[in-house]
């Protein structure tokens, strides 16, 4: 009977947790750049201002249409319904909101959604418009 005490070992290079840890990072990666896309608008013609300037990213976008319609997340809802999804959005207080109106809207519309932003506790509101003089309009 013959011993061998120094078996020469091959080194294997194990691929299969390489797979796991790659796999885990990209949908890693895809989860947290869906995240980041900010909400799109509806297009609108905007009203003018001279005194804009840029905010960040808004949280939830909020368009009122000519009609007095409300879009927020592609959803037309109703008052009611716009304070019940910003309740349902986690803490109300840290919501970031912007209103973007079309010029065409009545002012009783956009106070409306204040109404219904307010009813939810929302108090960071940013209005959208667009940057330029207002004297030509």
């Amino acid at each position: 009977m013959k011993m061998r005490y120094f078996e020469a070992k091959k080194g294997r290079v194990e691929i299969i947790p390489m797979i796991d840890v790659m796999l885990f990072l990209l949908v890693f990666f895809i989860i947290i750049t869906l995240q980041m896309i900010p909400d799109s608008g509806v297009p609108m013609q905007l009203p003018v201002s001279s005194q804009t300037q840029e905010l960040p990213h808004p949280k939830i976008m909020v368009s009122v249409l000519a009609d007095g319609t409300i879009k927020a997340k592609d959803q037309v809802m109703t008052t009611d319904q716009l304070t019940a999804f910003l309740q349902a959005d986690g803490d109300p207080a840290k919501t970031e909101l912007t209103i973007a109106t079309d010029k065409a809207t009545a002012f009783q519309h956009f106070m409306s959604v204040m109404d219904a932003a307010r009813a939810a506790g929302v108090t960071d509101v940013g209005l959208a418009a667009q940057a330029g003089t207002a004297s030509g309009q």
